[in-house]
């Protein structure tokens, strides 16, 4: 299994965010590997309210969390979220999360698809009994990485877990979407894998809660929002057809829909956050 990603792929104007907060990314214990693709941690401490901006991944997460001026330590499930996800932070706190793989999730709960949790966060203990209060406060109140990794890694070796060929399928699914650009449409990435186009949604949805379709999109987005947040020069028109797009102008509603800006308006106020500027995307909240 691939070790945690050092990118920022899917955080909207990443610098204003980690100008801001303490972020970091460690590994599970080994046996979780399988199905946990990293914890992470942020801390912070701020001054006035700022709203962080993820275009999220196919992957449910844990998270611990502590908002330490609005009181004690809690657990939330959060599913796969379709659009622009927003958490506006406050005084000081921190989260420890755990970053299923997308498929990973189902193993741990075996008894409903996947798709059960898209587009919701709920509290944990609504899907694992043992997500208290007092796991969360044993798991986000340490001062060292290391003692919320450990605690972190004995709250996932307790869960009961199902190993699930077909999870295992849908896990190299998605990453084989991740990794190659020339994966465009569902009907040939399906045949390619000796599945009809009904088998794969199904098994997405049972098992990566959102369809193939909505996968291919949401990582060509994420390449198209690195990039924008990166570079002066991307041609656009040839990006979009890069990404498979029909056109520039369905890789610009694509991603304006999903960041909230145009392409080109992000990567002028990211140029600009990079030369000194202050920068409005993922600015302080109201």
């Amino acid at each position: 299994m691939e070790a945690p990603r050092h990118d920022t792929r899917g955080i909207v104007d990443p610098a204003a965010l980690l100008n801001r907060v303490r972020f970091r990314r460690h590994e599970p214990a080994e046996p979780l590997r399988r199905y946990v693709e990293w914890y992470w941690l942020i801390d912070w401490d701020l001054p006035a309210p700022y709203a962080s901006h993820i275009v999220p991944h196919p992957a449910v997460n844990l998270t611990f969390q502590w908002d330490e001026d609005e009181g004690p330590p809690y657990a939330e499930v959060t599913g796969v979220a379709l659009g622009l996800y927003t958490r506006k932070l406050t005084g000081r706190g921190r989260v420890c999360g755990a970053k299923f793989r997308p498929g990973g999730f189902r193993p741990y709960v075996p008894e409903a698809p996947v798709s059960r949790w898209t587009g919701r966060a709920l509290p944990a203990q609504e899907v694992f009994a043992q997500a208290t209060g007092d796991a969360a406060h044993a798991i986000v109140t340490p001062a060292e990485d290391a003692a919320r990794v450990a605690a972190l890694d004995a709250f996932l070796l307790a869960l009961p877990c199902t190993p699930d060929p077909q999870a295992d399928l849908a896990m190299d699914l998605v990453r084989h979407i991740r990794a190659d650009r020339t994966v465009r449409r569902v009907g040939d990435f399906a045949e390619e894998q000796g599945l009809s186009v009904r088998a794969m949604q199904r098994l997405f949805s049972t098992y990566i809660g959102v369809s193939p379709k909505w996968c291919i999109l949401r990582y060509r987005i994420h390449e198209a929002l690195d990039l924008a947040g990166t570079r002066t020069d991307v041609d656009w028109a040839t990006l979009a057809s890069e990404l498979g797009y029909a056109d520039q102008a369905h890789l610009v509603r694509d991603f304006t829909a999903t960041v909230g800006v145009p392409p080109t308006a992000y990567a002028a106020d990211a140029a600009d956050g990079r030369s000194g500027g202050t920068g409005s995307t993922g600015s302080t909240g109201d």
